[in-house]
């Protein structure tokens, strides 16, 4: 399967809010790195972690359920920063989530991460992916950053 079915420079430029799933309040690691670059950016970053209150000056939900219904529908990309194992996981509450807010229109696994069981799963409840890919790094491809 493809790392892919949508451009990830296209993701960047149409959607704004992002729920990162494994965001990290450890400002060494790039799941804090990456989101915090994205929120300076003009990005929405909505943090997933089950050890965190807040990340960033952002509240922090345990999972992609706990996420407030009237957040929830805002939701456009859910980006992951799990291992590649913990994918398919992953995959089955965004599209639990979909079923349940027509919401996120793409999965994001960062750079490293790919699963074929989770493009599987996605591909079956039409929710578009990106994998293997860093958002900031298609960010900056789409802003011609240097």
């Amino acid at each position: 399967m493809e790392k892919f079915t949508v451009d990830p420079v296209d993701v960047m430029r149409r959607y704004r809010t992002i729920a990162v799933v494994g965001a990290s309040k450890n400002p060494e690691k790039e799941a804090f790195t990456v989101p915090a670059y994205l929120q300076a950016q003009g990005y929405t970053i909505i943090p997933v972690n089950p050890t965190a209150t807040a990340i960033n000056g952002n509240v922090t939900y345990p999972t992609l359920s706990d996420i407030p219904l009237e957040l929830a529908e805002k939701v456009e990309v859910v980006d992951v920063f799990r291992p590649s194992e913990q994918l398919p996981e992953v995959a089955m509450q965004v599209v639990e989530m979909k079923r349940q807010t027509r919401r996120p229109f793409v999965f994001w696994g960062q750079l490293g991460l790919e699963n074929e069981e989770a493009k599987r799963i996605l591909s079956g409840a039409k929710i578009d992916y990106v994998m293997d890919k860093c958002m900031r790094v298609e960010h900056r491809v789409m802003v011609g950053w240097k």
